[in-house]
C-alpha cells in the first residue's frame, strides 16, 4: 500500500516500513545503532542470513573445479546465482552472462586490464566517477590511449549534456575504428546525482564501448540491463543487502566480453595450460575471468538475496527511499543559526529529482565558514549514527563541489612527497576539503533522520562547537 503526498511525493505505508524494520532489521533499535551509510554498504536482513546458514547446514560443498558430488553440489548453486542475477536486472542470457569477482572494484579492474587499449584510442570519464574507474585511465596511458574526463556543472554537480554530445562526436571522429571506452557511474556515490541512463545507448550508436557502474545505483533503483544494454556492469552485492561481503560482479555483453584481451591467465580460466610448451588456451566466456576459486560459499547467498529483494520489490524501496530523501533535503534546508544564517550546505541536487538516497553536506559556521568534517563525524559516532565523511574516493566530484582547484590540488602533488588529505587541509585552512555523507536505504525509517537532524541542530551552538574533538582521519570508501 502506498500513500501519495503533496507534489506527487509516494511514501510507502508507515506501517509496513516499521513492520520490515522491525521483522528484518530489529538489531538496528536494539542496539540503538541509527545507520546512515547504506551508499558504504547495506544492512542485511535476519532471514537472509539464518536462510544462508540453513542451506549451508544442509547441504555439503566442494570445490567447484571438479565433477564429483560436492563439487557439482557447489556449481548448481553458482550457476543459480549467475542466473538469478541476469533475472534480476533484466539481462538476457543469450546477450549477457555474469563473471563473478570480489567487488565492484575487481570487476572495473578486470575490463580495465584487459580492453584493447592502443594508440588512438579513447577513454571518456565523467569527472564524477569512483576512483575505481579511474583507475582505468592508468591502463589506457601505458598503452598510449588518450583519456579526457567530462566536467561537472555547479552547482548541480551534473555533466552538462552539451559536452557529453561534443565529447563523444569529436572522439568518434578522431578515432575511427580504435577501440573507445566510456564509463561513468548510473548514481554518483559522492552526491546522489543519477547520470542518465539514456546515455549508454547515445554512446554506443557512436561506437563507444559503454562501462556502467551501478554499485551505488542497483540498491534502490530498477535496472533494466535488456533495455538500456550496457556492454559492461559492475556490482557489489553487500551494496544491494549487506551480505554476503567480498562478492561483486561483472555483467557482461557476450560480444563486448569477446573482444577484451586478459593479460595474464589463472587457475580455473584455462582449458589447458603448459609449461614445456610455453603455451596455454583461455577458456571461453565468464570461464576465462573468473581467477581462481570462486567464492561458491558465499554465491548461494547472492541468489537468497536477489531472492530476498524480489520478495520486497525493488519499486517499493526505490519509492520509499525517494520520499525519505525529499524528507531529509527538506529538513537539511531548513536548519539555520539562531540569526537566520543556513547551518548546512547541501552538495548537488537539494530538490529530490534526478537523484538518490545520497546526500552530502558540510555544516556551515555562523559566517558561512565550513566545519571541518572530521568532528561532525565524530560527534555523530557518539550518538550511534553511523555517517561517512571525507570524499568518498570520488575525488572529482569532491574537488568541484567543494571547489579545489587544479592548480591546488596539483601543488600538493609537486611540493609533498608523500600527499594526504591531512597534508591538503593544512594547505587551504579555512577551506572544505571534505564533506559528511548520510545514504538512506531500505531500513531506514523517519526516526533516522530525526536523530541526525538533531545532531546537527547541536552545531549551531557555536560554543559547543569550539570543543569539539577531531576525529582521526580513515580511508573513506564508496
Amino acid at each position: 500500500m502506498a500513500l501519495v503526498l503533496d507534489a506527487g511525493t509516494v511514501a510507502c505505508d508507515v506501517a509496513a516500513i516499521e513492520a520490515l524494520r522491525a521483522r528484518e532489521y530489529a538489531r538496528l533499535d536494539a542496539h540503538g545503532q541509527v545507520y546512515l551509510d547504506y551508499t558504504g554498504a547495506g544492512v542485511y536482513a535476519d532471514s537472509h542470513v539464518r536462510a544462508h546458514l540453513e542451506m549451508l547446514g544442509g547441504q555439503v560443498f566442494g570445490n567447484p573445479h571438479s565433477t564429483n558430488p560436492t563439487s557439482r553440489a557447489a556449481t548448481a548453486w553458482a550457476e543459480r546465482a549467475r542466473a538469478s542475477v541476469l533475472r534480476f536486472f533484466a539481462a538476457p542470457p543469450d546477450e549477457y552472462t555474469v563473471i563473478f569477482t570480489a567487488n565492484a572494484s575487481g570487476a572495473l579492474k578486470l575490463v580495465g586490464e584487459a580492453f584493447p587499449f592502443a594508440p588512438g584510442s579513447r577513454l571518456l570519464l565523467t569527472a564524477d566517477n569512483h576512483n575505481s574507474v579511474n583507475g582505468i585511465r592508468e591502463f589506457a596511458r601505458r598503452r598510449g590511449a588518450r583519456f579526457r574526463y567530462l566536467p561537472l556543472e555547479t552547482p548541480s554537480l551534473r555533466v552538462p549534456e552539451s559536452a557529453l554530445q561534443a565529447a563523444l562526436a569529436e572522439a568518434s571522429r578522431a578515432g575511427g575504428s580504435q577501440p573507445r571506452l566510456f564509463a561513468y557511474p548510473a548514481q554518483s556515490n559522492f552526491s546522489g546525482v543519477q547520470h542518465p541512463l539514456a546515455w549508454v545507448p547515445r554512446a554506443r550508436e557512436r561506437g563507444w564501448t559503454v562501462l556502467l557502474d551501478a554499485a551505488a545505483f542497483a540498491p534502490s533503483n530498477r535496472l533494466d540491463v535488456g533495455r538500456w544494454q550496457p556492454d559492461f556492469v559492475s556490482l557489489s552485492f553487500y551494496k544491494l543487502f549487506g551480505y554476503p561481503t567480498g562478492v561483486g560482479c561483472l555483467i557482461a555483453r557476450r560480444e563486448a566480453l569477446a573482444r577484451l584481451c586478459r593479460p595474464w591467465f589463472a587457475g580455473g580460466t584455462v582449458t589447458v595450460a603448459t609449461v614445456g610448451g610455453d603455451a596455454h588456451a583461455l577458456a571461453e566466456a565468464e570461464v576465462a575471468f573468473e581467477d581462481g576459486t570462486i567464492d561458491f560459499l558465499g554465491l548461494p547467498a547472492v541468489e537468497l538475496g536477489l531472492r530476498y529483494m524480489d520478495q520486497i520489490g525493488i519499486d517499493l524501496v526505490h519509492d520509499r527511499v525517494a520520499w525519505l530523501t525529499a524528507c531529509l533535503l527538506e529538513r537539511l534546508s531548513a536548519l539555520h543559526h539562531p540569526g537566520g544564517a543556513p547551518l548546512v550546505r547541501i552538495y548537488g541536487p537539494t530538490g529530490p529529482q534526478g537523484r538518490g538516497g545520497t546526500v552530502a553536506f558540510s555544516v556551515l559556521a555562523r559566517d558561512g565558514a565550513p566545519v571541518d568534517h572530521h568532528p561532525v563525524e565524530a560527534a555523530a559516532s557518539r550518538c550511534r549514527i553511523s555517517l561517512r565523511s571525507g570524499c568518498f574516493c570520488n575525488p572529482g566530484c569532491g574537488e568541484a563541489a567543494l571547489g579545489l582547484s587544479p592548480d591546488e590540488i596539483g601543488r600538493l602533488f609537486r611540493e609533498v612527497a608523500r600527499p594526504t588529505p591531512e597534508a591538503l587541509q593544512q594547505r587551504l585552512p579555512g577551506r572544505a576539503t571534505g564533506a559528511v555523507r548520510a545514504s538512506l536505504g531500505i531500513a531506514t525509517v523517519p526516526r533516522d533522520i530525526d536523530h541526525l537532524i538533531a545532531l546537527l541542530q547541536t552545531f549551531a551552538d557555536e560554543p559547543a562547537m569550539a570543543g569539539r574533538d577531531r576525529a582521526p582521519s580513515g580511508v573513506a570508501g564508496r
